[in-house]
């Protein structure tokens, strides 16, 4: 006999886990239903236990640099198993925490893979394809997510050829790696491993590093890598991945020519696909094209009457923290409630270091969209607290409408800079103006005078760089 339920959650990641908790929350009896493990893939094999990996990697370099800071430390090392194993410890502790969350919210856990037999209808089933429970649910949220893009040429073998699952948990420290794609993903892998003495090259087909990023940013941070002993290679791509020995030869296209790099494995990180494939969609009545689930992004309705989805696996940004706001947004709109997502102001961020935060329009978007633009560029050299710190590297670039101040984006790459993007999402949810972002007192010393200082240079009220006033429009 089927169970059933107000509403059925499949698959348990920052939007999956959260939109249970809500729903239960306002009083719909709730399941949930993961094939692996509660938390998805953020807890367990992405955000949170490669944020674990990239602290061990910052107190190194801290560590490395001890005598600019006049100490002295004699002899340091990595212990690569051990810090693999604290990551995986700090991911296990959250997961333990979202198992907690499900017993406190009176939310039922159905652990499985979840197969739609018709729109109404759900098969939970084991790993061997077995029907171990049948859920009948007034409303169905589809969350669960994606995985790692995989080149047609050069296809992920888990050994030569590895993705982010695969990275966050190496036994052993590799002596070289080629890292294909330099988005937020393979940045920040990049990063770990340079750090603790790997030998890193990044192969991006774009001209700049993280491309998505306003073009400033993407410069700074190829100055910044090359700076610390990275190879680099954009406008470039990977044509060929062989096996050589233990290790593999990498066939790289360069404007320059063709290259062959040897290295003991490949990271691919070329993106993210979301994982349709499975899931009885076409019983249901889902239509998907291209690895995401066709939504409307008001109400998060599929195709199929009373099937929703929300998270990576209804396209982009690919964010959990867009996955949780889509998650709890879809729940209280079941509810009654008018919730909703500002895709307009989705931040990004990206933890390697120094760290890349960014909301809104880029400066060459806004220009494109017809923008007269006012930028403003604080850069940290001319920060105390940075310069105390030891991280004058990056800047703060803002950018207004001139016309009606309007607040388009916003772009920062320095240290711990994913701590200050909060502060302009919320002031271009209220609106903010400029003069009031100038005039509101920013704390001295902090790194989070740098926004009000870039606002300010873009206004041409500045102070701390020399600059000239601009001519008032």
């Amino acid at each position: 006999m089927a169970k059933e339920f107000d509403v059925c959650v499949i698959g348990s990641g920052p939007g999956g886990y959260v939109a249970a908790i809500r729903a239960s929350q306002l009083g719909f009896k709730t399941a949930i239903v993961e094939k692996r493990h509660l938390g998805g893939v953020c807890l367990n094999i992405g955000c949170i236990p490669t944020k674990a990996l990239l602290r061990t990697a910052e107190v190194y370099e801290s560590i490395t640099n001890a005598s600019d800071y006049g100490l002295n430390v004699k002899e340091h090392s990595v212990d690569f198993p051990a810090v693999i194993k604290r990551s995986r410890s700090v991911a296990d502790k959250m997961s333990k925490g979202v198992q907690f969350l499900m017993r406190a919210n009176k939310i039922e856990v159905l652990m499985g893979t979840g197969v739609f037999t018709s729109g109404k209808e759900l098969s939970v089933q084991d790993e061997d394809g077995k029907e171990t429970e049948t859920i009948k649910a007034k409303h169905f949220i589809i969350a669960t997510g994606a995985r790692a893009r995989e080149l047609p040429n050069i296809p992920i073998d888990g050994e030569t050829v590895v993705g982010y699952e695969q990275a966050i948990q190496l036994d052993k420290q590799p002596k070289k790696m080629v890292v294909i794609g330099a988005g937020a993903i393979g940045i920040e892998f990049a990063y770990f491993y340079h750090t603790l003495g790997t030998e890193v090259t990044i192969v991006e087909l774009q001209k700049t590093l993280v491309p998505v990023e306003d073009e400033d940013v993407g410069k700074e941070l190829g100055k910044i890598y090359k700076k610390k002993g990275f190879t680099i290679h954009t406008e470039s791509s990977v044509e060929k991945v062989e096996k050589k020995g233990k290790g593999v030869k990498v066939t790289v296209k360069t404007p320059k020519g063709s290259e062959e790099i040897e290295a003991d494995l490949v990271l691919s990180a070329v993106g993210v696909v979301g994982n349709v494939e499975n899931l009885g969609l076409d019983k249901a009545g889902v239509e998907h094209d291209r690895g995401t689930i066709k939504i409307d992004r008001t109400t998060y309705k599929t195709t199929a009457e009373n099937i929703y989805a929300i998270g990576d696996v209804a396209g982009a940004p690919w964010l959990a923290h867009k996955a949780t706001h889509e998650g709890i947004a879809c729940v209280e709109r079941l509810a009654g409630e008018a919730s909703s997502v500002n895709y307009d102001n989705i931040p990004g961020a990206t933890y390697c270091e120094p760290q890349i935060a960014s909301v809104g329009l880029t400066e060459k978007q806004a220009k494109e969209e017809g923008y007269d633009v006012m930028v403003g560029k604080f850069p940290f050299s001319a920060s105390g607290k940075a310069a105390g710190l030891g991280h004058e590297e990056g800047f703060v670039k803002v950018i207004f409408d001139a016309k009606y101040g309007e607040w388009l984006g916003c772009h920062m790459i320095g240290s711990h800079v994913t701590e200050l993007i909060a502060e302009v999402v919320v002031a271009r949810d209220l609106e903010t103006t400029g003069h009031e972002i100038i005039h509101a007192v920013h704390p001295h010393p902090t790194m989070s005078e740098a926004v009000m200082e870039a606002v300010a240079e873009a206004y041409g009220v500045g102070v701390h760089l020399g600059s000239k006033p601009k001519a008032k429009k």
